[in-house]
Formats: C-alpha cells, structure tokens, sequence
C-alpha cells in the first residue's frame, strides 16, 4: 500500500497527464459519436448502411494517416504534440456541430477519429511505456483509466442532455471542454521525462536484445499472428457501440436503459485495467497475451442470446474483461517484444491496424443489417473471430517469447 502510495505521489503529473489524454480521446471514440447516431442519421438523411459506409471511410483515412503521423511521438514531446492534437480534436468537435452537408460527413469523422480516438490515445500509450519501464504495467492501467472514465460519465451524460437541447450544441460543448483541457495539460508537463529514445542507456530493449524498427517488426511473424487480435477488439466492440440504437430496437429495449449498463461495463472494464497491470509487471506480456480474449469470445455468445438486459448486463461484464486488459496488455507487448526506441513508430502501426479495425467493424455490420442480418444474428461469427485470434497469438507468442531478454 505504502509503495503503491508512493509511485502515485512521486509521479502523479505524468499518470494525471496520461488520463487526460485518454478521457479526452472519448470524443473521437465510437462509444461516444454513435451516441449521435439516430440524430445524424435523421439529419442527412441516411440507412444505417450508409451511415456504416461514411463512418468507414472518414475511420480508413484516418487509419492511413496514422501510419505516418504516429512517428511524431518519437520526435516531439508530448507537451508539444498534445498542445496541437487536442487544439486540433477540439476544432473536430466543432466541424460535427456546425456541418450541414453530407458531403462533408466523411472528413468530420476522419478528423473525430484521427485527433481522437487515434493520436491522441496514441500519445498518451506511447508515452506510458516510454517512461516507465519496471512499472510501466501499472503505469498504463492508471493512465488508461480515462478510457473507462469516458465510457461512464459521457453515454449518460449526452444522452440525458439531447433531451433538452439540440445535438449540435453538444458538440460545441465537447469543443469548449477539450479546448479547456489544454492549459492543464501544458501545467502538468511543464517538467516533462526525458524519452528513453533520447537517452543514452538500453533500457527497454526487445528480443534478440535490441530495439526493433518498424520495418523489422514488419518482416518478422509475430506481428501477423498478433495483428487478428488487434483487429478484434477494435473492430467488434466498436461495432456493438456503433449499432446500439439498432441493437436495442431489434432487442425491445429502450435505448436510455441499454446505455444505463454502460457503468456496469466501466466499472468491470477498471477492475480488469488494473488487475492486467499488475499481473503483466509479475509475469509479463508473453504469457496473459494468448488468453485474453477469451472472455469476449463468450460475451458475444451471451449478447446473441439474450432476451432481457440481465443478459446483456453479463454479456457487457464479459466483453469488459477483454476489453479492460486490451487497455494495458498490448502497448506493453510492442514495448517488451521490440524495445522502447522506436515505440512510437512500431505502435502507430498497431494504432493504424486498430483505427482500420474500427472502420471495418461498423461498415460490414450496417451492410449485413441493411440486407436483413441483424447485429445480434452477426454475433456467432464475430466469436469465432475471437477464438480464431487467441488461438493465432498463442502461436506466434510461444515461438517468439523464447528470444526475450532473460529479465523479461
């Protein structure tokens, strides 16, 4: 206790500046836009294919461009690239407010999912595992907690709040709130840590006992038995948010006491954060990796099947256990498998692969409704997805965990 005390005392700046990040990043997450869905599927217009398709493509772009602006994070401190992403997420929120052409859609998504959900969650893991090594699984669960945060107050919170006043406004308030975060975040980093990139030690080194470029991580076979469970997770989860409107429709629920078990998959999601934390600084990546998502698998399963929200209250439980360590366990893999030198490059791959699963997730689910599948009929497939990955990863990391450095 006293030692768990201490870290938080003696690094307190960093991690609050790492939550920051993360509850920030909600307002280009999907949890959160699809909130909107209905309103911005009545406003232009559009089926939930189409609404599907446009999400998709604004979600791809971002996707590609991650791949090249990722790298920024081994180059720029984060007080300097926060300052932009966050001023550019807040001029995002506004573009969706003020808007009034479908045309335009696209390009607001992909500047929701790219300042959002890509960079700057992007910064805050990358800078997590950059600076601390020995507690770095702690690290992340602390600082990934704002993800959790998010997915509790915001859902409630702008649902209740488009029941007394026009969704357009509320993205000017989303805009003013990210734009208020920016002053804190320059205050906590004003005496931010060296990057380990820019020290002159080996601390974080990979297998082989060196530190991996992208392009080596590219050659090598983990990366593509690891890439379906990047996918997955993304992907599946952002589908099931995505489609929650129609997901509660199909199911005869109202949509206020679906999003009234979002808590319930926050707080089990917090637990889960906090308990892969620990167990990856015991036991480390290669060992966790190959079984976590497991749970999702079965959540899938249950949410199929179920006819009352008792059934889907379990179902968000087991989806929150996968979803809880998904927030910690792989940015401390690229770390601990490739080294922390170049993490920025290597993890804005996976951040691209991820973001692309997000695309994917809501385009194929609103096709497969529009031709008469519904989301929960879909829900079979998606767990043997999950399993499928598992299986994949527990491969690929079996073969290449016997290359880690003794420590590790």
């Amino acid at each position: 206790m006293n030692a768990g005390l201490a870290f938080l005392r003696a690094n307190a700046a960093f991690l609050l500046a790492g939550v920051l990040l993360t509850f920030t990043s909600s307002f280009g997450q999907t949890f959160f836009i699809s909130i909107f869905a209905g309103e911005i599927m009545g406003a232009f217009s559009l089926t939930d294919g189409q609404w599907g398709l446009i999400y998709s493509a604004g979600t791809t772009a971002s996707a590609l461009v991650m791949v090249w602006s990722g790298v920024l994070t081994d180059r720029l401190r984060v007080r300097v690239l926060g300052a932009v992403v966050l001023a550019a997420l807040s001029g995002a929120c506004l573009f969706m407010a003020v808007n009034p052409w479908a045309a335009l859609l696209p390009v607001s998504v992909f500047l929701l999912r790219f300042t959002g959900q890509g960079m700057t969650s992007h910064m805050a893991s990358v800078a997590m595992a950059r600076w601390f090594v020995a507690t770095r699984g702690k690290a992340l669960a602390i600082a990934t907690a704002g993800f959790a945060l998010g997915e509790a107050i915001l859902p409630l919170l702008f649902v209740w709040a488009m029941t007394v006043m026009d969704w357009r406004w509320l993205w000017i308030g989303a805009a003013g709130f990210v734009l208020a975060m920016l002053p804190l975040m320059q205050r906590l980093l004003r005496q931010e840590r060296t990057p380990q990139s820019l020290a002159a030690d080996d601390a974080g080194i990979g297998m082989d006992n060196r530190h991996w470029t992208r392009m080596d991580m590219l050659r090598h076979p983990l990366f593509w038995f690891v890439l379906p469970s990047i996918l997955g997770p993304s992907a599946f989860v952002t589908a099931l948010f995505f489609q929650q409107v129609h997901l509660a429709e199909v199911k005869g629920w109202s949509h206020v006491s679906f999003v009234a078990l979002f808590p319930l998959y926050t707080v089990v999601s917090t637990l889960f954060m906090a308990l892969a934390g620990w167990a990856l600084d015991k036991f480390g990546t290669s060992r966790l990796m190959p079984f976590y998502q497991l749970p999702i698998a079965a959540s899938f399963i249950v949410m199929a099947s179920a006819g009352s929200l008792w059934g889907a209250a379990v179902a968000f439980a087991l989806m929150a256990m996968t979803t809880g360590a998904n927030s910690t366990l792989p940015s401390a893999f690229w770390a601990e498998f490739y080294g922390t030198r170049h993490i920025g490059g290597i993890k804005s791959i996976a951040t691209a692969a991820m973001v692309l699963g997000s695309a994917i997730g809501p385009a194929i689910s609103g096709v497969l409704i529009d031709a008469g599948i519904t989301f929960p009929e879909q829900m079979l497939g998606i767990a043997l997805w999950f399993l499928l990955a598992s299986g994949l990863m527990w491969v690929g990391v079996a073969q290449a965990a016997r290359a880690l450095p003794r420590a590790a």
